[in-house]
């Protein structure tokens, strides 16, 4: 009997989608154009030694953050005059306060392999500029706003 053949993952293997409805009827739809993708989860670690650890430090996480960095192509549709509906709910997000300040969005292996994680964030849209001979790019810092839940991979089997 042989064994299943491993393979290294690739970063392009993640899956960004936003939800384009309401908490209550959500709808999730890919944010399209994704070509730099970096998810960060920090937690937040205090000394917790005390004279009773006979001299051995201690430690306690006491408060978790995270963040989505992605660098996306802009998508527009030049014959009606409209960017893509994903990337422009992003964007004027980044100019609202409160909860119209918050994106929720999740991602996942695009594969249906089980890692997936689902949160709310504020973006920080910054759009990359360059040269004359550059394609429309912006960088987007989704800060999370409460946690990143782990869930079930929505393309898996």
């Amino acid at each position: 009997m042989s064994t299943p053949t491993e393979e290294t993952e690739l970063a392009r293997e993640w899956r960004l989608e936003i939800n384009m409805g309401t908490d209550e009827t959500p709808d999730w739809q890919l944010c399209p154009g994704v070509r730099e993708f970096q998810p960060a989860s920090e937690p937040n670690i205090e000394d917790s030694s005390d004279y009773d650890s006979e001299g051995w430090n201690g430690n306690e996480k006491t408060a978790q953050s995270w963040e989505l960095s992605v660098t996306i192509r802009r998508k527009a549709n030049k014959a009606v005059k409209v960017y893509h509906p994903v990337h422009e709910k992003i964007r004027l997000a980044h100019f609202e306060y409160g909860d119209a300040n918050k994106i929720r969005l999740r991602y996942m292996n695009r594969d249906g392999l089980p890692e997936a994680y689902q949160g709310k964030a504020i973006p920080n849209w910054q759009p990359a500029g360059g040269e004359h001979t550059a394609l429309g790019e912006v960088e987007i810092t989704f800060t999370g706003d409460g946690p990143l839940t782990p869930i079930t991979n929505p393309l898996a089997p």
